[in-house]
């Protein structure tokens, strides 16, 4: 049995862009573990300023709202004392690691099929975004059991 002082204290989800993945694992790890946990998101590059806008699509299908997210870079955390770094990409990967040469951080890869790489109609697209936010739903789900009673 897993309880609340299993989490960690805080966990930094990361791809390339922070507007995709990355965004949509934020969100679904603060809905799992409330304030339990400090979780933000970033990206290894910027590429606009929110989230994309099939990623606040089909969020909005399970009743979370990542319309205001905004867009960061490693360089722009207001806080660097992390204790997990969740990586889905070979590039944000490369970036974790440097970025923990000097601070005590576990790194974990989760490799992640980018959702905007797949192409065609409006429908499909949404059906990757919609796998995509499944598959990290279940991992992050599975990665930070929680029990309510230990809330």
């Amino acid at each position: 049995m897993t309880m609340r002082s299993d989490l960690p204290g805080s966990v930094l989800f990361a791809c390339d862009r922070n507007s995709i993945r990355s965004a949509m694992a934020e969100a679904i790890m603060k809905h799992l573990v409330g304030h339990r946990v400090y979780v933000d998101s970033a990206g290894v590059q910027l590429i606009g300023t929110g989230a994309d806008p099939f990623a606040v699509s089909v969020m909005q299908e399970i009743g979370l709202d990542i319309l205001g997210h905004k867009t960061k870079t490693f360089d722009d955390l207001p806080d660097t004392s992390v204790d997990l770094i969740i990586t889905f990409t070979p590039q944000a990967q490369h970036r974790a690691m440097e970025f923990t040469r000097t601070i005590p951080c576990d790194v974990e890869y989760w490799p992640t099929m980018h959702p905007a790489n797949v192409r065609g109609a409006r429908e499909a697209r949404l059906e990757a975004y919609r796998e995509t936010r499944d598959a990290l739903f279940e991992r992050i789900k599975a990665r930070f059991p929680t029990h309510d009673r230990f809330a």
